[in-house]
């Protein structure tokens, strides 16, 4: 037997762990060893055991058990053999629970809080009963193990230490602890205890060749709720019946008493025979006392009821059946014996049109004392309909008068006699109340009248009317049986495995506040089904239980008991000086630390509470500087912690800290301090997350990224003198999953509300702390990462995911005051192997879901970052992409979004609660809801930033502006000083409930959005690939006063502030030095008159500043000061193919002399190489003839403009910003004389270099738009005067949609389009003499017009600027002290509301309107 004692190190689950020994009499030896191993285990380890048994039984054994004999070839050597290898492979099969082992010695050491235990060189003892000690050592072979009991035991000690070959087991893999069992740990942190160098004071300690074996009962760690559970919702469902024709006659129904549901259900058609009425007298006497019967009838059961089934139930306690007749609705409950308990009702039965309905209900209490309601109902049901519209009348005359009894003279077929309602609105929709009209009547039995004389205005709109008429009834039988209760039914989407009456779970906000999280108490519930548990009490918010508008937005429910449970021991309330300051309670927990090079540690199945303390490194389970702890580092089976239940803790929840691949699985973390899930210096890879959930996760005092604003400035441990916090930049970012280092794996976890991020990628330039040289310089920043698939965050501050930042890793020092740690900058760009050299490796997130989060639901910087199959739902902001670096660093990155689905506004309305914010209108139907930021914030589906971008076959549903907050599907960063980039691609879009007006918005000056002053906001662009956004395929959307992009062809969409424009575009970097706090001016030839004016990306105080305006290639642009120029300005390349060309002039003041060279920077090396030299000449046509090693520059001393042409030599990867052979770049220094003004040459570069504006890539044709219920319509208007010589004529047309409308005499030209279905009504030309002598028929042309009607207007000659026909354009829309001038174009609409697209312009010469009209024409609910 010595055999048995020959174990692996570490054995694998499933494994035996350490057995030796015989036990058992009268049988023989081999029998004995069998069974050693039976005690307890599961099933499945019986049932091999029994073969086991079977096959180490002797020959004759079998023969006196089954009468069988032996194999022929079975030796008895053999069969010895047999027996031996059978007993070598038993540990494999099924091993011995850890309190089963041989040789444990009882342990009961009492209760003294002086006791100082040390259990070593080779005592194994088994604790027997609860204990109080001072402290517990293991080592030198000592082994703790804690009885499986029937009574609870508790062991209280300040601290467990497992030291060198000691061991500590609770349970096993295959043998977890069945018992309730409770490690407390106590102490207080001014107690003078000393504390161990390494471990501290009031913890688990697992040292150097220690082992660490608890394994409680295994038990669901969380699911998600199946059904919503609503504030208050108490009452339970448990039945339910419903029929209508097909199922004649009386319904019965016994109940049990106790409410456990229905035992019989049958039906009786005593209508059709009286063989059913005999059927059931049989039944209701056949019924037993005491049960409960509930019957009623189903259209008719009259006919053939036989008087003993009356009587029978008239016994019973029924008053009314003797008097059943055809067709009456009828109900009777009873509990049968108990006639008082009859509760009946009866309605007889009033024709077709008439409803009629008999309905009892009877509550009964079962003998636990739950109380249930019985209700049955028999009605017939009438089920309404509208009419048809009427419009008999119009506004002539006195008014409008729709009566009632005129439309039914007229319609007698189409219109009820009694009518249920009425309803009245104008032929364009609006209602009779929301028009402004004063309503002289509205009635359902006279009808609609609005009298002319009681308007401000002397006229009524035309008015048409619909009235609500009754169908003929139908029977509706109804019976249901509901569970009556203060407390809940949780419905949930997995069954509550291993949960019991009295545990403890939480379940998630599925609003923004994570604080909407709720605890709960089980209860028992006889009656629920596999996926129902009763908790105690009522939920106080809502928690939602199923997808809404296609996004899973499901409230997790996380247990928080377990059996084995680890706690700290805490007082009443705080007393640390520290601590106090932050926080009101006690904040010294416990913690359970492993250290480097231990033996074994796995968990399961543990509760951890009140754990962690507010000092570093002691946290609720700590994997400290262990290297690797899975195979690789020679684990087997790997480390893993999983099902553990870590609530109200003072520090985190799991920390792996300079350890590898550990394994975290099905584990609740809830109600902590700081990063829940954390990994903290960098070096930690391989690390698998799996299907673990974290929530309420609350700012902590440990790092700068775990404190809030008020912790940040008031902890300065580690700055410089002078520090002063901005606790947005420096801290503020405790999030529920802090990974260090993008190696690790996240695959169906959640992140369900922390005070800012849920899962947040930072990134250290090198390791830090301990950590520190375990990996190069930059190495994190490249490296790839490992899986992120199906996690969820929701009900977070900032965001449901960040990937970005660093943490500052150098001391403070006078020039960065800030301490070690604070919130940094860095830039993630993944590369194979880590190395910047190799290639590129997409970060890859598939079914990423977002929703509830306050600001972002993901914010995500890199190189090449990937999102497949991704949902985001009422963030604030749905996903921003953000570029991998800052250029020119950054090597261009290919970042996607695809297959995605984007939800402004879903039916997931939240609860109004003060911690929620902002409560207001939104969604598709303007509801009351929770809101993010506040109730104006411009909510945006997809923001997009620098780029390059690319969003791919993505939806984008309920997305709806309202007049004060600027909703979209599309947006930008608001106040963004960063470059964007023409290379954002978006294709394949799909739209639902998005307005067309809610598709894009690029930003106006006003709240969020600021002045709109900064580089980026003014220099916006994306390009519609296949034009599923802007109905015009491979446009690019550009900000509408952006004339360094536009052309002459560009179609304004006022809705958006955008216009749709073609082009080839690239991006020029202008970088300056001495002085650099300059503003520039950039000019585009074609348009002197709209400057640009760029304020620079970078703070006024830096020593250069750099610009990056798009521009259009083979253009002509000059650049100009506010200040002197620059004596350094090098122009960079971005985005440029080979070939591709811009002509720049820029302004110096006279006498300026020049260097000019190019060369070409590599972004890797950081080096440049000079690769020409630029010469003066005198000949500007010289400068086409430029080559890469000899350039030319001219000089124009007239305007002082230094002129270049600046072009691509090298071609352009893909995605590059830059060159394959780097970045090219032209770089001038120039010596100015001193005390020279601001270098601002517009007044002498204009009109000399002035060309005239040209298409060069012809607009797109728009998409017909015939199958589309919402689009676009293209109107274009121009009223201009030619000139030839002396000769001078006027012109004037408006076309729609292709179709041009030529206007032929002097005057106004008038083009009318339905504001429903943009189809053109009609087009009229008011001549001038018409105008001046009878103004009043254009001011009736336009009365006479529908309401939300599209008015085109445009002039020609000399237009008279007086007169009463002015007027008309305030009614379309125009502002009143407007000036008119000769030319004239107008877009106006006729309604009650001004639509955003409603514009004029006026000019002497020339007045031109190019745009869009979305349709049809609907109102922005205001705000």
């Amino acid at each position: 037997m010595p055999l048995l004692l020959i174990t692996p190190r570490t054995p694998e689950p499933g494994a035996w762990r350490r057995s030796a020994g015989v036990n058992g009499s009268g049988s023989s030896s081999r029998a004995r060893v069998f069974t050693a191993f039976v005690s307890r285990s599961d099933s499945a380890c019986h049932r091999r055991l029994l073969l086991c048994e079977a096959s180490g039984s002797s020959a004759g054994e079998r023969g006196q058990s089954g009468g069988q004999k032996a194999p022929l070839w079975l030796t008895a050597d053999m069969e010895s053999a047999v027996v031996l290898l059978v007993v070598l492979l038993i540990p494999s099969v099924c091993s011995v629970c850890p309190d089963k082992e041989p040789g444990l010695q009882p342990w009961i050491p009492g209760h003294s809080e002086k006791h100082h235990v040390t259990i070593g060189y080779g005592q194994k003892v088994l604790l027997m009963a609860s204990a109080t000690v001072h402290s517990i050592q293991i080592l030198n072979g000592g082994k703790l193990v804690v009885a499986d009991s029937n009574r609870p035991i508790l062991l209280r000690t300040r601290s467990i230490l497992i030291g060198k070959d000691g061991e500590l087991h609770i349970g096993s893999w295959d043998c977890p602890y069945r018992g309730n069992v409770t490690i407390s740990l106590f102490g207080r942190l001014d107690s003078g205890e000393e504390e161990h160098s390494y471990f501290g004071r009031k913890f688990i300690g697992v040292g150097t060749g220690g082992t660490l074996e608890i394994h409680g009962r295994p038990k669901l760690a969380w699911t998600f709720l199946n059904a919503t559970l609503r504030p208050g919702g108490g009452h339970h469902r448990s039945f339910l019946l419903q029929r209508s024709w097909g199922s004649r006659g009386i319904m019965a129904l016994v109940i049990d008493p106790d409410g456990r549901g229905v035992l019989q259900a049958h039906r009786f058609d005593t209508y059709r025979s009286k063989n059913e009425s005999r059927r059931l007298a049989e039944f209701v006497g056949r019924v037993e006392a005491g049960l409960i019967l509930a019957m009623l009838v189903n259209d008719e059961a009259s006919k053939n009821l036989e008087e003993s089934a009356r009587e029978g139930l008239s016994e019973l306690g029924s008053r009314h059946v003797q008097s059943l007749g055809f067709r009456h609705s009828w109900t009777f409950i009873v509990k049968k014996g108990d006639p008082s308990s009859a509760v009946e009702d009866h309605s007889p039965y009033e024709g077709t049109r008439a409803l009629s309905e008999a309905q009892s209900v009877a509550v009964f209490q079962s003998r636990s004392g739950e109380r249930f309601r019985v209700t049955a109902s028999s009605q017939w049901l009438q089920e309404v309909e509208w009419s048809d519209w009427f419009d008999r009348d119009d506004e002539g005359g006195s008014g409008d008068w729709e009566k009632l009894h005129d439309l039914h003279r007229t319609h007698p077929d189409r219109l009820c006699s009694t009518p249920l309602d009425i309803q009245a609105q104008t032929h364009d929709g609006v209602p009779s109340n929301q028009t402004g009209d004063v309503i002289h009547k509205i009635d359902k039995n006279y009808g609609f009248v609005c009298l002319n004389r009681d308007q401000p205005h002397g006229l009524c709109h035309n008015y048409r009317v619909r009235f609500l008429c009754g169908k003929r009834v139908r029977p509706q039988a109804f019976m249901s049986i509901d569970i009556l209760s203060g407390d809940s039914i949780l419905e949930l989407a997995d069954k509550p495995v291993g949960w019991e009456a009295g545990d403890r779970v939480v379940v998630a906000s599925s609003d923004f506040s994570m604080f909407q999280a709720e605890e709960f108490t089980l209860l028992p519930c006889p009656t629920c089904s596999g996926h129902q548990v009763k908790v105690k009490g009522k939920a106080r918010f809502v928690h939602l239980g199923e997808p809404v508008d296609g996004v899973d937005m499901r409230a997790e429910v996380g247990l928080l008991t377990r059996n084995v449970l680890i706690r700290g021991e805490m007082e009443p309330g705080c007393y640390s000086q520290d601590a106090c300051r932050f926080f009101p309670f006690d904040t010294f927990g416990g913690h359970l630390k492993v250290e480097r090079a231990f033996r074994a540690v796995h968990l399961s199945g543990v509760e951890l509470q009140h754990m962690g303390q507010q000092s570093m490194g002691h946290y609720p389970v700590h994997f400290h500087m262990n290297g690797d702890v899975d195979e690789r580092g020679g684990y087997h089976p790997p480390t893993s912690v999983s099902q553990l239940s870590i609530h109200h803790s003072f520090s985190r929840c799991i920390t792996i800290h300079g350890s590898n691949g550990l394994q975290v699985k099905d584990v609740v973390g809830y109600d902590t301090l700081g990063h829940c899930f954390f990994t903290e210096d960098g070096p930690e890879e391989r690390n698998t997350f799996r299907h673990c959930l974290g929530l309420l996760v609350r700012a902590g005092t440990l790092l700068p990224s775990d404190r809030d604003g008020r912790m940040c400035r008031d902890i300065t441990e580690g700055a410089f003198p002078g520090y002063v916090a901005n606790p947005r930049q420096d801290c503020s970012a405790s999030s529920t999953f802090w990974i260090a280092n993008p190696n690790n794996n996240l695959i169906d976890c959640a992140a369900a509300g922390s005070q800012e991020a849920g899962f947040w990628f930072i990134f250290h330039h090198v390791p830090t702390g301990p950590s520190e040289g375990l990996y190069p310089p930059g190495q994190s920043e490249h490296t790839p990462m490992g899986r992120f698939i199906n996690n969820r965050a929701h009900s977070n501050y900032r965001a449901g995911m960040i990937l970005d930042h660093g943490v500052k890793t150098t001391p403070a020092n006078s020039r960065d005051k800030r301490p070690p740690l604070s919130l940094t900058g860095a830039r993630y760009g993944p590369h194979q192997d880590a190395d910047p050299s190799k290639p590129r490796v997409p970060a890859l997130i598939h079914h990423f879901i977002a929703y509830k989060n306050q600001d972002h639901g993901a914010w995500l910087r890199g190189g090449d970052v990937w999102l497949d199959d991704c949902q985001f739902a009422d963030n604030g902001i749905g996903l921003t992409l953000a570029s991998g670096g800052t250029f020119p660093d950054d090597d261009g990155s290919h970042q996607l979004v695809q297959n995605s689905l984007f939800v402004g506004e879903s039916g997931n309305r939240g609860t109004c609660d003060s911690d929620n914010g902002a409560w207001g209108p939104g969604g598709v139907d303007h509801s009351s809801r929770t809101l993010p930021r506040g109730v104006d914030f411009p909510i945006r589906g997809m923001q997009i930033y620098d780029g390059p971008i690319n969003v791919h076959n993505c939806t984008f549903r309920n997305y709806v502006a309202l007049d004060g907050r600027h909703t979209s599907a599309f947006g930008f960063r608001l106040n963004n000083s960063w470059q964007s980039c023409p290379n954002n691609n978006v294709s394949s879009i799909s739209f639902d409930h998005v307005t067309m007006t809610s598709r894009v918005f690029f930003g106006e000056p006003g709240p969020w959005f600021s002045e709109m002053h900064m580089d980026g906001d003014k220099t916006t662009i994306f390009h519609d690939v296949d034009g599923s956004v802007s109905e015009y395929p491979g446009a690019f959307l550009v900000k509408e006063d952006n004339w360094l992009l536009r052309h002459p062809d560009c179609v304004d969409v006022p809705d958006w502030r955008a216009a749709i424009c073609s082009g080839h575009y690239a991006q020029v970097y202008i970088q300056i030095r001495n002085p650099a706090n300059l503003n520039m001016l950039m000019v585009r030839n074609e348009y002197p008159d709209r400057l640009l004016t760029l304020e620079g990306a970078l703070g006024k105080k830096k020593h250069y500043q750099q610009f990056q305006p798009v521009v259009s290639l083979a253009k002509g642009y000059t650049v100009h000061w506010d200040q002197v120029a620059p004596a350094e300005v090098t122009v960079w390349l971005i985005n440029f193919n080979k070939n591709d060309w811009i002509s720049l002039g820029i302004c110096y003041p006279p006498g300026t002399t020049f260097t000019i060279i190019s060369d070409v920077h590599d972004r890797l090396s950081k080096q440049t190489h000079k690769t020409g030299v630029f010469f003066r000449t005198n000949q500007s046509e010289k400068l086409e003839r430029s080559r890469p090693s000899r350039g030319y520059y001219y000089w124009e001393e007239e305007t002082s403009l230094l002129f270049l042409k600046v072009k691509a030599h090298s071609s352009r990867e893909k995605f590059a910003f830059c060159s394959v052979k780097g970045c090219e770049r032209i770089k001038i220094t120039a010596v100015i004389p001193d005390k020279s003004p601001p270098s601002n040459c517009m007044s002498r570069a204009y009109p000399r270099h002035s060309k005239l504006p040209v298409v060069d890539v012809p607009m797109p044709k728009k998409k017909s738009n015939s199958m589309l219920s919402e689009h676009f319509l293209e109107v274009r208007l121009e009223s201009y005067t030619t000139r030839f010589f002396h000769i001078k004529e006027d012109f004037s047309f408006t076309e729609v949609s292709g179709r041009k409308f030529y206007q032929l005499e002097d005057g106004i030209q008038v083009t009318v389009i339905d504001g429903h279905n943009g189809s053109v009504v009609g087009s009229r030309g008011f001549s001038t003499s018409l105008l001046q002598g009878v103004p009043a028929q254009l001011e009736k042309y336009i009365d006479g017009l529908k309401d939300r009607s599209i008015v085109l207007m445009t002039s020609k000659g000399h237009l008279g600027t007086r007169g009463g026909w002015t007027k008309v354009l305030e009614r379309l829309g125009v502002n009143k002290s407007i000036k008119l001038k000769d030319k004239l174009a107008l877009v106006g609409f006729k309604g009650l509301f001004r639509p955003d697209w409603v514009r004029l312009e006026l000019d002497s010469d020339r007045a031109k309107i190019h745009q869009v009209v979305p349709f049809p024409v609907v109102p922005k609910m205001k705000l």
